[in-house]
C-alpha cells in the first residue's frame, strides 16, 4: 500500500474564541481520518484506493517568532508529502482558500505601544508565492457538498501570512511538496444566516482538501491547480 505522509496544522488558543475550529479540524483529521467523498463522486476515491493517508496534526502558538521554527522541526522530522496549514478568519462567512502568501508582516512597535510596523517575513525573499493546493478542483467539491468557500488573496499581515510565507519558502526548495493554507471561520452552529460554520462542516471541508490535495499529488493532470 502506497503511503501519504500529510501535516495539517492549526492553532492552539485565539483570544476570545471558545471553540478554535483551527485547533479542532487538524485534531479530527488525525484521529478519523479524510474520510470519503460522498457517493455519486467514484472518481474522488478512484485515485486513492490503496493509498493510506497519515495525517498528523500540529497545533502552533500564535507567535511570529514560536509558529514557523516549530513547524519546521516537525517538518523536519516527518518528512511529509503535504502540508496544509490552517488559521482562524474570524469575519468569513465560509471557508477561505488562500491563493497567495506575501512577504510582509505587521508587528507591534516597542518603541510606541499600540503602533504596527510593516516588517518582510524574510529580508532575501520574494514578495509573494503562491499556494500549492488544487484550489479550483477542492473549490468544485466544496461546491458539490454544499460548503460555502471563497478564494481569498492572501492572509492578511500576521502569524498566519507569515506561516503561510514561511512554509511555501520552505516548499520552493522541496518542489515534490504540496503545500498551502485554509482559513477556517469562526463555529456557528445555528441555523441562521452569519459569520461561521458549523464544526462538523469544517471537519468535512478539511477532510475534502486533504483528499482532492492527495488525488492532486498522485495524478497531476487529473485536476487543475489555480495559480491566480
Amino acid at each position: 500500500m502506497q503511503e501519504l505522509k500529510v501535516i495539517v496544522t492549526g492553532y492552539d488558543h485565539y483570544e476570545g474564541v471558545d471553540v478554535n475550529p483551527s485547533y479542532e479540524v487538524p485534531r479530527a483529521l488525525a484521529e478519523g481520518g479524510a474520510g470519503r467523498p460522498d457517493r455519486g463522486r467514484a472518481d474522488a476515491q478512484e485515485v486513492l484506493d490503496g493509498v493510506d493517508l497519515e495525517i498528523k496534526a500540529v497545533s502552533l502558538p500564535v507567535s511570529f517568532a514560536r509558529a514557523w521554527p516549530i513547524l519546521h522541526g516537525v517538518i523536519e522530522d516527518v518528512k511529509p508529502d503535504i502540508v496544509i496549514a490552517t488559521g482562524l478568519k474570524h469575519k468569513a462567512r465560509g471557508i477561505a482558500m488562500e491563493r497567495c502568501a506575501v512577504n510582509l508582516k505587521e508587528v507591534s512597535d516597542d518603541r510606541d505601544e499600540g503602533d504596527l510596523v510593516r516588517e518582510p517575513v524574510n529580508p532575501g525573499g520574494p514578495a509573494a508565492y503562491w499556494t500549492r493546493l488544487p484550489l479550483r478542483a477542492i473549490l468544485h467539491d466544496f461546491a458539490h457538498s454544499g460548503i460555502p468557500a471563497t478564494l481569498s488573496s492572501d492572509a492578511g499581515t500576521y502569524v498566519c501570512n507569515a506561516l503561510f510565507y514561511s512554509l511555501l519558502d520552505w516548499a520552493s526548495s522541496h518542489p515534490t511538496v504540496l503545500a498551502g493554507f485554509v482559513s477556517l471561520p469562526l463555529v456557528n452552529e445555528s441555523a441562521q444566516a452569519g459569520c461561521g460554520l458549523p464544526l462538523a462542516q469544517q471537519v468535512r471541508a478539511g477532510q475534502e482538501v486533504v483528499r482532492e490535495t492527495a488525488r492532486y499529488y498522485l495524478q497531476p493532470s487529473s485536476s487543475p491547480i489555480l495559480l491566480a
